[in-house]
């Protein structure tokens, strides 16, 4: 199996012993970013909307450095605190596609890392 590291600046540098992304073969297997802001290294946790914005804005900049797109994302999972604030992250989330969505699971989960409100991942194939 064909196996290449997927690695920017543009996006979080990894907070544990773990890759951005990984392709194998033609599938690009994305690490969940949570909201850290690459260039400073800092929290983008202001609002909720703004959390959920920098989450697809470090996955946008992995995709874009694999040399792909949300058109390309086939699968998305989305950890997040508490589901009655579902509707704010969807709201934000479905503004980075064009119609064509991606399957998706949604989970709530008890802590995330940094103790962020959400954390998505993506799975893309080239």
């Amino acid at each position: 199996m064909d196996k290449k590291i997927i690695k920017t600046d543009n996006a979080p540098a990894p907070i544990g012993p773990y890759n951005q992304a990984i392709f194998a073969g033609d599938t690009l297997y994305i690490s969940g970013q949570i909201p850290i802001d690459p260039t400073s290294g800092e929290l983008n946790n202001a609002s909720l909307q703004d959390e959920t914005h920098q989450c697809m804005k470090n996955l946008e900049a992995i995709l874009q450095e694999a040399g792909l797109d949300f058109s390309n994302v086939i699968k998305s999972t989305i950890f997040i605190t508490d589901m009655k604030r579902f509707a704010e992250i969807n709201e934000v989330y479905g503004q980075y596609f064009t119609g064509d969505f991606p399957a998706r699971e949604t989970v709530q989960v008890a802590a995330l890392p940094k103790f962020v409100n959400v954390e998505i991942s993506m799975i893309a194939v080239r």
